[in-house]
């Protein structure tokens, strides 16, 4: 696909994807996702805002801090003015700024919410990865944070997965819900055993 951004801010986003702290949210993360999106850009209401987010939503990821979403869609917002129309730019920060939580915004337009359902479920994706795909994703994700101490980790990790799966569904489109939700759980729920 072609690029929405110019080659300088793809080339900036591209450098802060091999920062060192990364193992997980790299730039094959976002290859990934754009996969999935030439999927779906033909159901997409505004396709350029859902690019320019699929790009920007974890453009800053410090996993030492608990902003980075807010820091990513500001980002964004800074880096996007003038190169997307002001509408598009305004929905794709609501869009990066949904990542803190994954849910969908209940403000936005019935079209908006369409485009963030696939968005977001987009990003949750790898939760319904083959078995060895989302191990992997863990060790990654260990590995990033790699300064928490074992025990602290799991219990962590824990809260996180357990979270995902209470949730009545982890996916919010009909174009993905039915394709990634029962691996997703079955992931999560193996995962889960092993961090008992």
């Amino acid at each position: 696909m072609n690029a929405p951004l110019p080659s300088s801010l793809m080339t900036a986003l591209r450098r802060r994807y091999a920062e060192s702290q990364r193992h997980y949210h790299t730039w094959r993360h976002i290859e990934m996702l754009l996969e999935l999106f030439e999927e779906v850009r033909h159901r997409l209401d505004d396709p350029a805002a859902v690019s320019a987010a699929l790009y920007y939503h974890d453009a800053v990821y410090d996993p030492q801090r608990s902003d980075n979403e807010a820091r990513s869609a500001a980002l964004l917002m800074h880096e996007g003015a003038g190169v997307l129309p002001p509408d598009s730019l305004d929905f794709a920060g609501r869009l990066v700024e949904a990542t803190a939580r994954h849910l969908v915004p209940s403000d936005l337009s019935r079209s908006q919410r369409a485009d963030a359902a696939l968005f977001l479920d987009m990003d949750l994706s790898i939760l319904a990865a083959p078995w060895p795909a989302f191990a992997a994703y863990e060790a990654a994700i260990r590995r990033e944070y790699a300064f928490v101490a074992e025990a602290a980790y799991r219990a962590g990790r824990r809260e996180v997965l357990e979270g995902f799966l209470s949730r009545e569904k982890l996916y919010f489109s009909a174009c993905f819900g039915p394709r990634f939700e029962k691996p997703a759980r079955d992931n999560l729920a193996r995962s889960l055993e092993s961090l008992a």
